[in-house]
């Protein structure tokens, strides 16, 4: 559709013969298959990694903030004031100020690192 190889009318059927062909599952209809998900529908075709990127800034965060504060006490006491007093001095009074490669360096000392996102699904996964 980008480089105007398929029509956008067209899409819905090639969209349901493609999962039927990667995942063998045929949807049964427009909401099952291409307007599953808004991004599509908006035009939002670039955004699934950006999740992907979040996950791993998040699995980062958290490392170093479980370095500062109790985390895991701090939620089951539900007392997330300490978690959002971290977060707003590390990361979101410098949001808009850096770029995020340079409020990584300035809060934590290191561009992303995703061996953060792997340790963390390690831990989560191969314990149990």
């Amino acid at each position: 559709m980008i480089i105007k190889e398929v029509n956008v009318e067209d899409l819905p059927e090639l969209w349901n013969e493609e999962m039927e062909r990667l995942l063998g599952i045929k949807p049964r209809s427009y909401s099952e298959g291409i307007l599953q998900d808004i991004h599509w529908s908006i035009g939002s075709i670039g955004y699934f990694p950006t999740y992907t990127i979040g996950t791993i800034l998040a699995a980062q965060i958290r490392y170093h903030m479980m370095k500062e504060i109790e985390l895991y006490e701090c939620i089951r006491k539900l007392d997330f004031e300490p978690v959002k007093e971290y977060l707003r001095e590390k990361i979101h009074k410098w949001g808009a100020t850096y770029p995020p490669r340079e409020l990584l360096l300035r809060s934590f000392g290191e561009e992303v690192n995703p061996e953060y996102f792997v340790k963390y699904i390690e831990e989560k996964y191969l314990k149990h």
